[in-house]
């Protein structure tokens, strides 16, 4: 694994060769086939009220403001969440399904852009009712939080246009590489995991690399420093419509179980059924699918929603 002075320093030194290059004006997004990033969103699924849900909302809960349903989620990349034209309104898959949600409840959403590493504490806190923010069901995060399915968790690898590696479909296949994952992140915990299996058949180690710069992150795939990026598929397929990298491999976030990307909310506080009544309702009256296909994530599609099912098992 890389140190942090090391990821540093190679971050600063990709970073230069980028604005040498000239690799940091990537395509922008309106040069490229996308979705509608408009303030107004008037392709957003909308819904009338879902009494069934109405009445499942224990009446201990207490919304965060009267007359809301207040979401806090991500938004730093698409399809999953990222600010409108205006650079101040979330808009992404994420918010359409808060935005299905409120409606189900009868309320008007009110979207809170908050860090990742900061919705945890937001939500105990009560700062938000609930967070839509591509959280995977882990059994540790049951500890804490109820979850309301709504999406299948699927990772991709991703490799340079040009890239030799053909495919990666199990952990030997990453031997040796070069791998680029997010820190703090499920899909980092899965390559861990990869590496010790790899280590102890006596494999060569994965060099795990880290950028907070998705620019230093694409130019160290193009350069050569880096083999591959293993991501929420989502996020990964959305930059590769540039042509430049392409998918290799697939895998569930909850390697090697499945996993699913769920509305969380706090542990006990009688919202989650509600939630997960109102999720259902949508996927049969075709919401859902719409809230999906606008972000290309239908191949992420979930049959029904669950409660609380089971997680990521514990490290």
């Amino acid at each position: 694994m890389i140190s942090l002075p090391r990821r540093q320093a190679l971050q600063t030194t990709l970073g230069a060769l980028a604005l040498t290059l000239g690799l940091g004006a990537l395509p922008a997004w309106s040069q490229l086939a996308q979705p509608d990033l408009s303030p107004e969103q008037p392709g957003r699924p909308r819904s009338g009220k879902i009494e069934d849900a109405i009445k499942q909302v224990a009446p201990q809960f207490k919304f965060a403001k009267e007359g809301a349903l207040v979401v806090g989620t991500t938004t730093g990349r698409l399809p999953f969440g990222a600010y409108a034209t205006d650079n101040k309104t979330p808009v992404g898959n994420a918010p359409d399904i808060a935005q299905l949600v409120a409606d189900s409840l009868g309320r008007k959403l009110e979207l809170v852009s908050v860090a990742w590493a900061d919705w945890p504490l937001g939500l105990q806190s009560g700062k938000f009712d609930v967070v839509i923010s591509n959280v995977t069901v882990t059994e540790e995060r049951k500890e804490k939080f109820d979850f309301s399915t709504y999406r299948n968790d699927q990772l991709g690898i991703y490799v340079a246009k040009d890239s030799k590696i053909p495919s990666i479909k199990e952990p030997k296949d990453v031997a040796g590489l070069k791998v680029i994952v997010g820190a703090s992140t499920n899909q980092e915990q899965i390559l861990l995991r990869w590496n010790q299996q790899n280590l102890a058949a006596g494999l060569k180690p994965v060099d795990i690399q880290y950028y907070d710069d998705d620019v230093v992150l694409y130019l160290a795939l193009a350069s050569g420093r880096a083999d591959a990026y293993l991501a929420p598929n989502g996020i990964a397929a959305h930059h590769a419509r540039d042509g430049k990298t392409r998918l290799v491999g697939s895998f569930s976030g909850g390697w090697p179980q499945a996993a699913e990307i769920a509305v969380t909310s706090r542990k006990g506080s009688g919202i989650a059924d509600a939630i997960t009544t109102a999720l259902n309702a949508q996927i049969k009256n075709g919401n859902y699918a719409k809230a999906l296909e606008r972000w290309n994530l239908q191949s992420e599609a979930i049959a029904v929603s669950r409660t609380n099912p089971p997680g990521l098992p514990k490290k």
